[in-house]
């Protein structure tokens, strides 16, 4: 009888294919089976990160590719989640360790914690950290996140227009991720706030179409892609 294989997570990082680590890099390359997400149109951004170890693979088994529907609605994510589970399921069962590929860390906001809910019962789960796009954004501003005694605060653009004020209102910085469609609420919550000075807008970033907006009052109050965030510190840090 096969062991059974090991379920790992593995963080590619939030864009640039070179902030891959070593460990997650090796492990890509010899992991039997690999799995990751990709859109209605079959692309997937994390394996489009981890390019270079995905090139150096010799596996003869085909990638898990697990269909994701980009809709708010939870009951088709949790189709999809619970399908890819079964599909990797039946590679763990003969032995096959299968490594999924998660932009940014698999724990931080990351999908794989959707597949490891309904897998860890059944099989070993290992994790390998990634640099998350918080980190990255700050290295892109080259603008400290927190210093000294300095709160700090995620938020994302799911949350409601109070929750993104409070923590406004109560951190001096605050990441607020996933903004997306979210963009025109998260602008008014900064005015409203009065922290539109504070604030640092980033796009896709460590990708070749990264973009910075310093001011954020010149952004259009509209919608903007998925892969965004804001950057919100104290602007009067040279008091502290």
């Amino acid at each position: 009888m096969n062991a059974l294989g090991s379920f790992v997570g593995i963080g590619v990082g939030p864009g640039d294919p070179e902030l891959l680590t070593l460990k997650a890099a090796s492990l890509i390359e010899h992991a039997p089976v690999v799995a990751y997400l990709a859109n209605e149109e079959g692309v997937s951004q994390a394996k489009k990160i981890a390019c270079i170890a995905m090139e150096r693979r010799y596996s003869i088994h085909p990638d898990v590719v697990i269909p994701m529907p980009m809709s708010m609605d939870r009951t088709k994510a949790n189709i999809a989640y619970d399908h890819g589970a079964q599909e990797i399921a039946l590679h763990l069962k003969q032995g096959r360790n299968v490594a999924f590929l998660c932009e940014g860390d698999p724990l931080f906001f990351g999908s794989f914690t959707y597949l490891m809910e309904r897998l860890e019962g059944d099989y070993n789960c290992q994790i390998v950290p990634g640099i998350s796009s918080i980190h990255a954004a700050a290295s892109a501003l080259k603008h400290p996140l927190t210093v000294l005694k300095e709160s700090f605060a995620v938020v994302s653009g799911r949350h409601s227009d109070n929750e993104i004020v409070s923590a406004l209102e109560n951190h001096d910085s605050v990441v607020i991720m996933k903004a997306g469609s979210a963009r025109p609420r998260i602008l008014a919550a900064l005015k409203r706030t009065e922290r539109m000075s504070d604030a640092k807008y980033l796009e896709y970033i460590g990708r070749e179409n990264e973009h910075i907006v310093s001011d954020v009052r010149e952004l259009v109050p509209a919608a903007g892609p998925y892969f965004s965030l804001f950057v919100v510190t104290r602007g009067d840090r040279n008091r502290q």
